[in-house]
C-alpha cells in the first residue's frame, strides 16, 4: 500500500523521495510530581524501505518513549512532545490532523510490543484480534477478516491457524503469542514496522526463529524495520545501521559494519565488552560501573561522564558536540576520533 492511499479524504503532505521514515530533533518531556523528566533531549534517526534500523542501550535510555512518540501513544499528559518532528515520507505527523495522524499510524506504520501478553486483550480471540482492525480498515466483510487472519497466522508459521484462530492469548505459548502479535501488525501491509524487544522473555531457539521471521518478512515486503533491543548479539546479524541511546540521546549512529569494527563512544564500547566471549572463558564478565543517571536531574557536561573510564574535566562541564566520523556515522563524545583511530 502507498503513502498516497492512507487517509484519501485529506490532502497529504507527502513530499516524494523522502525517507521513509524520519525522527528529527525530536524532545519528549515527562512532567511528574517529582519534576521534569528531560526523557528525549534532541533525538534524530531515519529508516528507508528494506532497510533495519537497530535502537540499543539500556533501560531508560529512551529508545521505547521513540518509538512510543512515533505512534502517538505519547499524546496526553504526563507526557508531552516538546519540540522535534516526525516525518513520513516528508509530512510531519506532529502537525497533522487527528484523523490524518491516525490513519497513517494505523495502515502505514505498525508496532510490535515487548510483552505480548499485555498487548494482547486476554478477553477476545486471537483471531477476533486481527479481524477487527480488517474489518475497521479496510471493511471486510467477517468471512473475509476470517480467511485474512488465518492467512496471516499462515504467515507466521503458526500451526494449525484454522483452529488457533478461535483460541485466547492465554492458550499461546510465549514464542506463539509474539508470532501473533507479529501477525497482528502486518494485517494493514504497513511500510514501517517498529519491533520493541521483539524476544524478551524467550528462549534462545524461539528469539532466533522470530528473528528470522521478521527478517523474511521484511525483506519479501520491503518494509523498514526499527529493532529496539538491549541485545548486541541480535543487532550484529540483522542491522544495516544503529542507533546508541543514553539517557535521552543518541551518542553514536553508525553503519552496522564500522560499529562492530570500531566503536566511537566510550558507552557503546563498554556495551561490546560487557558481552560474553568464547575466548575469554573463565575470565570475569566487565560491567558498566554504577547506574543510568536520572532523567529528573542529568548530570552536566556529558550525560555518560560519571561511569566513563576516558572522562576527563571538558566532560563533566561540557556537552558534547555531535562529531561526524565518515559518511552516515556520528558520536556524542569529545574523543570520538581518537577513539576510531583519528578518522
Amino acid at each position: 500500500m502507498s503513502a498516497q492511499s492512507i487517509g484519501e479524504t485529506e490532502d497529504t503532505g507527502v513530499v516524494p523521495d523522502a525517507p521513509l521514515l524520519e525522527v528529527d530533533d525530536l524532545y519528549v518531556e515527562f512532567r511528574t510530581r517529582d519534576g521534569v523528566a528531560k526523557v528525549l533531549n534532541g533525538v534524530s534517526y531515519h529508516v528507508d524501505a528494506g532497510e533495519t534500523l537497530a535502537v540499543l542501550g539500556e533501560s531508560g535510555s529512551g529508545k521505547s518513549v521513540t518509538a512510543q512518540a512515533v505512534m502517538g501513544i505519547l499524546d496526553e499528559p504526563p507526557a508531552a512532545v516538546t519540540g522535534g518532528e516526525i516525518r513520513y515520507h516528508g509530512e510531519d505527523l506532529l502537525k497533522v490532523s487527528a484523523q490524518r495522524r491516525s490513519d497513517v499510524r494505523a495502515e502505514g506504520i505498525a508496532m510490535i510490543f515487548q510483552d505480548a501478553l499485555s498487548a494482547l486483550n486476554p478477553v477476545y480471540t486471537v483471531g477476533f484480534q486481527i479481524e477487527e482492525q480488517l474489518r475497521v480498515r479496510l471493511g471486510m466483510s467477517r468471512q473475509e477478516a476470517r480467511k485474512r487472519a488465518i492467512a496471516l497466522l499462515d504467515l507466521v508459521r503458526i500451526p494449525n491457524a484454522a483452529r488457533r484462530v478461535r483460541q485466547y492469548p492465554h492458550e499461546f505459548s510465549g514464542g506463539m503469542r509474539q508470532r501473533a502479535m507479529i501477525a497482528m501488525s502486518l494485517a494493514l501491509d504497513p511500510e514501517v514496522l517498529i519491533a520493541d524487544e521483539p524476544t524478551t522473555a524467550l528462549d534462545v531457539t524461539v528469539q532466533a526463529q522470530i528473528m528470522d521471521l521478521l527478517k523474511e518478512i521484511q525483506t519479501e515486503r520491503r518494509m523498514g524495520l526499527i529493532l529496539i533491543t538491549h541485545d548486541l548479539g541480535v543487532v550484529a546479524e540483522v542491522a544495516d545501521r544503529i542507533a546508541v541511546m543514553y539517557a535521552g540521546r543518541i551518542v553514536e549512529y553508525a553503519d552496522a559494519v564500522s560499529l562492530y569494527r570500531r566503536p566511537g563512544h566510550p558507552y557503546t564500547a563498554a556495551l561490546m565488552e560487557s558481552l560474553p566471549r568464547l575466548d575469554l572463558k573463565g575470565h570475569e564478565l566487565k560491567t558498566i560501573k554504577g547506574l543510568p543517571p536520572s532523567l529528573l536531574a542529568i548530570p552536566p557536561g556529558c550525560p555518560f561522564h560519571p561511569r566513563c573510564a576516558m572522562a576527563q574535566d571538558r566532560c563533566r562541564t561540557e556537552v558534547p558536540a555531535e562529531y561526524r566520523l565518515g559518511l552516515g556515522r556520528t558520536s556524542r563524545c569529545h574523543f570520538a576520533e581518537e577513539m576510531v583511530g583519528g578518522v
